[in-house]
């Protein structure tokens, strides 16, 4: 028998989750034993709970797998600087503090606090969202649909689903992000970032649609497929702890308002607005979803789809026959998603072994993609909002061990500096070539 630990941590909502020859054992939010709310620690708590449901110890465990790619992800980082600079050096330098002081070293923090000797795995972040959405799921074939706030650099991605496979069709990339702009209206009005859009989604009942056309017109451009691009005036997340810009404060009548203070009619008539925003991005992206893979049925995570109102515009206007939405679709959720990743490998190494699953029985994918094209072209320099064709020309299998750091950071960092002078010099939004709304 093989067991399998998926670890989600590091950023927030830390979780684990453990299966047993794909049937799924436990799995726990590290939040509902530490009481933290949103606990980004490594899930000390979570995956003891796991390892004592199966009567286990971390020893006898056969692979982890952590749940996105920090070289990915701090790539991202490096290059948004460069391409930014000078703007954000502060920002840059606490992150790089932050990055060599311990996240780089994902894998040795994990192998410590287990106590484990075995190699630790890595899934990429939406697709671990798509599996955790997609396996479970009563479907043989689906539609699969990931939006968050950013993983690695997707922050959209539509994947197709069929029997043991699981393929990611088209991406969309930071900065251009749905969930980061819902974010940044979370801040504005005064709730906190990662942990208070369920408030702004609840405040939206009482306001009223006034500033869609606003959004719209200044914000953010939707094409009629779905995908969409930010107007990067506006934002200043890519190079600050701030979600938004005094450009942005000015559209909307002044500053933001200050965490605890009195809610005004303001405050209700944005989360309206963005409320409605977002239901028409996600009802464009599940219409694009259901005409480009011709699925009848729908998986949903990332963040975004804990949208519960959205979600059910979906259901009412029948976009999809059936519509699975992952329970845990955040974060947390990317704990069963990286398990199942590494399950799937073993699988297709194992003859096509059926494995089952206690939500659902179904054979697990054979192989799955990783790395996408991460060229720093002049064409994709924070300025694609149409959904970019992944590279299946640069495929490999998901159970990659971790990069070497001296080999991998230098190589990207010599594509940073090669595109340095064409990112400080272009503009940072490509022309629009769909029409809006």
């Amino acid at each position: 028998m093989t067991y399998i630990l998926g670890i989600s941590a590091l950023y927030h909502d830390s979780a684990a989750c453990l299966i047993k020859d794909g049937e799924i054992i436990a799995a726990a939010q590290e939040e509902r034993f530490s009481r933290k709310k949103h606990d980004s620690r490594l899930p000390r708590h979570a995956t003891d709970y796991c390892l004592t449901e199966a009567g286990i110890t971390a020893s006898q465990l056969d692979h982890v797998v952590f749940y996105d790619k920090p070289l990915l992800k701090f790539d991202r980082i490096v290059k948004t600087a460069m391409a930014y600079a000078p703007r954000g050096r502060k920002s840059f330098a606490a992150a790089g503090s932050l990055w060599f002081g311990g996240k780089l070293q994902t894998k040795e923090q994990i192998q410590k606090f287990l106590d484990f000797s075995g190699e630790v795995l890595f899934a990429e972040h939406h697709e671990a969202h798509a599996m955790s959405a997609f396996y479970p799921s009563p479907f043989q074939n689906a539609a699969v649909l990931t939006i968050d706030g950013v993983g690695e650099w997707a922050t959209t991605s539509l994947s197709l689903g069929r029997d043991n496979s699981l393929e990611v069709i088209k991406e969309i990339k930071f900065p251009h992000s749905l969930g980061l702009l819902y974010s940044a209206f979370t801040s504005f009005t005064g709730f906190k970032v990662n942990s208070g859009e369920y408030k702004m989604m609840g405040l939206a009942p009482y306001g009223e649609p006034k500033y869609v056309d606003k959004i719209l017109d200044n914000l953010i451009e939707v094409c009629d497929d779905g995908s969409f691009r930010l107007n990067m005036e506006y934002f200043d997340f890519p190079v600050s702890n701030r979600m938004t810009s005094q450009r942005f404060a000015n559209l909307f009548g002044g500053p933001a308002r200050h965490p605890e203070s009195e809610l005004t009619q303001r405050e209700m008539d944005l989360s309206r607005s963005m409320q409605e925003v977002t239901e028409l991005v996600v009802g464009r992206l599940a219409r694009y979803a259901r005409q480009s893979t011709g699925m009848k049925d729908l998986c949903l995570a990332g963040g975004v789809a804990l949208n519960c109102v959205a979600n059910g515009k979906l259901v009412r206007d029948k976009v999809f026959d059936n519509i699975f939405i992952q329970p845990a679709a955040g974060d947390a959720g990317g704990a069963l998603g990286a398990a199942l990743a590494c399950g799937t490998n073993i699988s297709a190494n194992r003859a096509l072994q059926k494995l089952v699953m206690r939500c659902a029985a179904v054979i697990l994918v054979q192989n799955f993609l990783t790395h996408r094209s991460r060229s720093f072209s002049t064409q994709n320099k924070f300025a694609t909002h149409n959904f970019r064709t992944t590279n299946s020309t640069n495929e490999s299998p998901i159970c990659l061990t971790t990069v070497q750091l001296s080999a991998g950071f230098k190589a990207e960092w010599s594509s940073a500096r090669a595109h340095l002078a064409i990112a400080q010099s272009s503009a940072m939004h490509a022309t629009p070539t769909c029409k809006k709304r």
